[in-house]
């Protein structure tokens, strides 16, 4: 996949079983999504997306498989990229892993809006651009 974004997991991220609590983990994914939107638009994240360019992304579909505990001790490796590109949505796939191992598979589809109006949009040409290269096919039905 075609970007990665490390977190580092702290012991605050944790229930009483000594492992990530489950509420974290599509936060994880989220902040890995973010970062993606951060490194391919030159800093501009979820934040300056909806303030400077009038542009939002609320999601209308998670759609998270959990495989093995997140825990403190290694950085969560999120691998994120995108899967479709449609009229008015985005879907991203995250797969995050620990030490090599398989820890989440998560799909996530946004629709894009005018800000301001929480109203449904075509992507700006720009994005459009810029995402269509970087499609990834998705395995997953």
């Amino acid at each position: 996949m075609g970007y990665q974004h490390e977190i580092r997991v702290t012991w605050g991220d944790c229930d009483p079983a000594k492992i990530v609590y489950t509420a974290r983990i599509p936060w994880f994914a989220l902040d890995a999504i973010n970062a993606w939107w951060e490194h391919h638009l030159g800093g501009d994240g979820w934040f300056q997306m909806e303030l400077d360019r009038n542009l939002g992304t609320p999601f209308v579909n998670m759609n998270l498989d959990f495989r093995s505990p997140i825990t403190p001790r290694h950085r969560l490796i999120c691998d994120v990229a995108p899967t479709r590109l449609g009229e008015t949505s985005i879907s991203f796939r995250v797969i995050g892993r620990q030490d090599g191992k398989l820890c989440f598979e998560g799909r996530f589809t946004c629709v894009f809006i005018v800000a301001n109006e929480f109203r449904k949009t075509k992507p700006p040409a720009a994005v459009v651009e810029l995402i269509t290269p970087l499609l990834e096919p998705d395995p997953a039905p």
